[in-house]
């Protein structure tokens, strides 16, 4: 295994959105080896907690929880302090939020390292609009005017000005936030589909060439690898995009 491969693979976030801890666990079996990282969405940390984040940890693998806080600024603190005692990678906040709330969760995470210096600083990024955010929904519904990618640039100024990594967006997004808030400001990117796969509930998508080659930071895949007949096969050949890429 190269550095190079080890690069990449580190890049890729595999999603384990399965409704119990034993679908994930045949998942991790199947990709035992690729030194990837592991998204915990809600419905699996809500079915089997944070015991399972600590056996992804103690199996080596850094681990992005993916809880989106959006609360007010006390709750989101006491939260991202609990979360970071967990010893997670990466985790998220709403930018919706506010600048207030994305600050406390910075104040909560260094509340829990100033308690146990065997902890690591988390990633702390902002979710700026979900990649199944369409335009009429945007507009229509939440009453948020302009386009989604006015209000994507928007929410990542406003997740800098407050001290956090990076955000989540679209990989369509990656290169606009890029030149905007520059290029070492995190872009973790969902919506991402290989060519010939199903787009699914998502709106804004790219493959995995065209999110690294659009400067997208990590890249989040989900079905196209858990639901993949072959699930490492499917991983290798991501990975083998985004080399190319």
């Amino acid at each position: 295994m190269n550095e190079q491969y080890k690069e990449m693979a580190g890049r890729l976030i595999v999603a384990l959105d399965y409704p119990d801890a034993s679908q994930a666990k045949n998942l991790l079996q199947e990709l035992e080896g690729i030194p990837c990282y592991m998204k915990v969405g809600m419905q699996l940390y809500y079915a089997a907690g944070p015991d399972f984040v600590r056996e992804l940890k103690t199996r080596g693998y850094k681990v992005f929880l993916d809880l989106k806080m959006h609360d007010i600024p006390n709750t989101v603190k006491g939260g991202a302090e609990s979360i970071t005692r967990l010893g997670v990678d990466m985790f998220n906040v709403h930018a919706a939020g506010g600048k207030d709330m994305m600050k406390a969760a910075l104040d909560g995470v260094d509340k829990a390292l100033q308690s146990d210096s065997a902890l690591e600083k988390p990633l702390v990024i902002a979710v700026t609009q979900l990649t199944s955010t369409g335009q009429n929904v945007l507009n229509q519904e939440i009453g948020i005017p302009g386009t989604v990618k006015d209000a994507v640039i928007r929410y990542a100024e406003l997740t800098q000005s407050a001290g956090l990594d990076g955000v989540v967006a679209s990989a369509q997004e990656s290169a606009d936030i890029m030149s905007v808030c520059g290029k070492d400001f995190v872009t973790v990117t969902p919506g991402i589909r290989p060519a010939g796969s199903d787009q699914g509930d998502q709106k804004r998508v790219l493959t995995p060439g065209e999110a690294i080659r659009n400067g997208s930071s990590y890249i989040v895949v989900g079905r196209p690898i858990t639901a993949a007949e072959k699930p490492r096969e499917a991983a290798e050949q991501i990975i083998k995009e985004m080399l190319e890429a």
